[in-house]
């Protein structure tokens, strides 16, 4: 086993993750078999109980593990399936350590950081790396691991120690360090300074471990005669300083590492010269030209309540993305903050009120992603009742399908204290009720979580269409609501067809309005399997009814064309827009919102 680690220095959010994940695209397309693992010191086992404003979105794998959104990177990049114990946190290998303690696996020895812990990251490496994510029998060639956070962290220590004990371990050839840094540009001077990168691969050297690689991030292509000084200063050889510069999408970073030849780099620090050839990046290189020449604009309003950051919805703008550009349309993402629909804004806040539903109105399809709690859920009810009296195509995720279906219940049904029992415990009408896979007391790794089953109950719907008249479908969940099983005949008989169910009948997978454009909700997260060569079809069903192409698609998948495109589009980068919770910010150039995901060179693919 080969491996390849990623560190970074001066700054966060340098696209560690996007590096990582192109030197894996970049290394398969030599011909080798990649997995990935990442590594975040925090002191969380995982990532579950994290608000998105603090850590980004959740993603879930296959296995039911949530992990960093970065895994998600990985899989969209690798087209792999990973595993929670491809996620390692401060937190998973203490406690490991621990439970040994408490075992008495240590021969009443001091248990301490070193050897104890250093040892648990390093077999823990050892054993994960060894799993095939590929679908393949057998190990990977190449395991590229991606630690969390900068150099110099003081909650990292223990992590640096391991690996600069573990590149010992598996000696020269079997261990290449790329360290990706910032070369910033002064406007004042003009010039690209080196300094920050000279002093962070000084502090990398001090604690135990030499860069084989730098990865410099910069505005601009580095001089020559900078990368001759950093070379000078980082014991560096030239060639192996590559520049990642800022470009006009996400697809073009794999280019950029082919152009310069860091594959050559990295197999000849890793004794794999015999896989040295020129990586076969031809789908790469037709998405980045694709992309480019997108010109017709298709507008999708995300309704949500953690609008103040785009990575919170990540997953869900990638297969929002995925999806345009299988149709052949430019997106652009109106961020709707759900409160700032309801009644009470428009007395409280009477602008940000108008603001939002003429973004909404204003919107070729309408999004509601998953969430938990209660605030902005009148908004969110809002909106769905929106698109369905005024036919405009509508997907509800996890939530956003239960809060459809609360929605149905109150204005079609009549009956207005329908609610979900998450927000109204004692509600006369419970709608969406608490089903017995999870706890209602511990809130980490407790609901409904990771692939399940859903079959097709009406063979002719929309969805079944999309999946190319399969039978059944297997999509990643996270959640602890579902419809009350028990109301599911008052919903039909009304109009409200439940077309997807689990294995046993009782569990409401997704929903269907026959005689709206498109009105589809989803019980699952069909946004963590999305792919570029690959989208979701339930995301295309939505670009495809929002841009007037639903009836031509619906007939390519019945005639036997799936949901997917040749030269489909891969993990389009956007540009990441902060706005404060509740309120759409104001932009710089007079715009409210509409934010084109043109690719700028994004943190996250």
């Amino acid at each position: 086993m080969k491996y390849v680690l990623v560190t970074g220095g001066v700054v966060s959010g340098l696209g560690k993750g996007v590096t990582a994940s192109s030197i894996g695209v970049v290394l398969k397309a030599c011909g080798l078999r990649i997995t990935s693992i990442k590594i975040d010191p925090y002191l969380n086992t995982d990532a579950g109980t994290m608000s998105p404003f603090e850590h980004g979105e959740v993603f879930v794998l296959d296995d039911g593990g949530e992990v960093d959104l970065d895994l998600g990177n990985y899989e969209r990049f690798l087209d792999i399936k990973l595993t929670r114990d491809n996620n390692i946190t401060t937190g998973k290998i203490y406690q490991s350590v621990i439970d040994k303690e408490r075992k008495g696996e240590y021969l009443g020895k001091t248990v301490q950081v070193v050897p104890h812990i250093t040892n648990a990251i390093q077999e823990w490496i050892e054993r994960v790396a060894m799993i095939p994510v590929d679908g393949k029998e057998g190990p990977a060639d190449v395991c590229v691991i991606e630690l969390g956070g900068t150099i110099g962290d003081i909650e990292s220590m223990p992590f640096i120690e391991a690996l600069g004990q573990f590149s010992y371990r598996v000696g020269p050839g079997n261990f290449c360090l790329v360290h990706v840094s910032l070369v910033p540009v002064l406007n004042v001077v003009g010039e690209q300074k080196t300094k920050p990168t000279q002093h962070s691969v000084r502090g990398l050297r001090g604690l135990g471990l030499t860069p084989n690689i730098l990865a410099c991030r910069s505005t601009k292509e580095l001089e020559d005669n900078v990368k001759e000084k950093l070379s000078q200063f980082c014991h560096v050889p030239a060639a192996n300083i590559v520049t990642l510069y800022d470009v006009s999408n996400i697809w073009r970073i794999p280019l950029l590492l082919r152009d310069q030849k860091a594959h050559e780099a990295i197999l000849k620090v890793l004794n794999l010269e015999s896989f040295s050839r020129e990586p076969k990046l031809d789908e790469w290189v037709a998405r980045a030209t694709i992309f480019d020449t997108l010109e017709d604009t298709v507008r999708i309003a995300m309704v949500g309540k953690y609008t103040g950051l785009s990575d919170s919805y990540l997953s869900v703008l990638k297969a929002l993305l995925h999806a345009s550009v299988d149709c052949r349309r430019k997106l652009v993402v109106d961020w709707v903050a759900s409160t700032d629909l309801e009644d009470s804004t428009a007395i409280e806040a009477p602008d940000a009120y108008e603001a939002a539903w003429n973004l909404l109105k204003g919107a070729d399809g309408i999004l509601v992603p998953g969430g938990f709690g209660d605030r902005g859920v009148q908004g969110k009810i809002l909106a769905a009742k929106y698109a369905r009296e005024n036919n405009v195509p509508y997907l509800g995720i996890c939530l956003g399908m239960q809060i459809a279906v609360v929605e149905f219940a109150r204005h079609v049904m009549n009956l207005p204290d329908a609610n979900s029992t998450e927000f109204d415990p004692n509600t006369k009408i419970p709608c969406v009720i608490f089903m017995p896979e999870g706890s209602k007391t511990h809130m980490g790794a407790t609901m409904r979580l990771g692939s399940r089953r859903t079959f097709f109950k009406v063979a002719d719907c929309k969805s079944a269409k999309l999946y190319g008249n399969v039978t059944y479908v297997d999509e990643r969940h996270r959640h602890r609501y579902e419809v009350n099983p028990d109301m599911v005949p008052e919903f039909e008989s009304a109009g409200l067809q439940f077309v997807g169910k689990d294995d046993t009948g009782k569990r409401m997978e997704i929903i269907e309005i026959p005689n709206h454009r498109y009105f589809v909700g989803a019980q699952f997260h069909p946004e963590f399997k999305s792919r570029p060569s690959k989208p979701s079809p339930l995301f295309v069903g939505l670009i495809a009814a929002s841009s007037g192409q639903l009836d031509r698609v619906l007939q390519d998948c019945c005639n036997g064309r799936l949901v997917s495109s040749k030269h489909a589009l891969s993990n389009g980068s956007y540009t990441p827009t902060v706005l404060q919770n509740g309120h759409a910010k104001k932009l710089a150039n007079g715009l409210s919102n509409g934010t084109y995901y043109a690719n700028g060179n994004g943190v996250h693919a």
